[in-house]
């Protein structure tokens, strides 16, 4: 399933407070992508009508098999990416990851993955 900007915008958050904490709840992904409860409350539902959160999300936010796999899909590239914005283009952390994840959710799925095919052989070869 193609996965909309913002879906991958709350898998991304879900992984990166996962591994803060073991509880993942509605208020940390609020606070974390900035926006409000209630399209926090919104998004879950989404996710977990496509099968990548289990419906009980109002105590803690938990991904499904199929979430893992996709969040596990999302993280490789955007790790690829980070490095590039990172490493070769000499961003600092914070303007890294903003970028990286613009990057991956606002551009072709096919362009992320050339570019981290690409980074891969680039690091691969050092």
């Amino acid at each position: 399933m193609k996965l909309c900007s913002g879906q991958i915008r709350y898998l991304i958050a879900i992984k990166e407070l996962s591994e803060i904490d073991e509880y993942v709840r509605c208020v940390n992904i609020s606070r974390h992508l900035g926006v409000s409860r209630p399209s926090v409350s919104k998004m879950l539902r989404c996710l977990a009508n496509c099968g990548y959160v289990y419906e009980d999300f109002c105590n803690s936010v938990v991904l499904t098999p199929e979430g893992e796999k996709e969040v596990s899909d999302i993280m490789s590239c955007f790790s690829e990416v980070y490095t590039f914005f990172h490493k070769y283009l000499k961003l600092p952390p914070d303007d890294a990851h903003e970028q990286a994840v613009t990057f991956i959710t606002e551009f072709p799925q096919e362009t992320s993955k050339r570019l981290k095919h690409l980074i891969s052989r680039r690091t691969a070869n050092k």
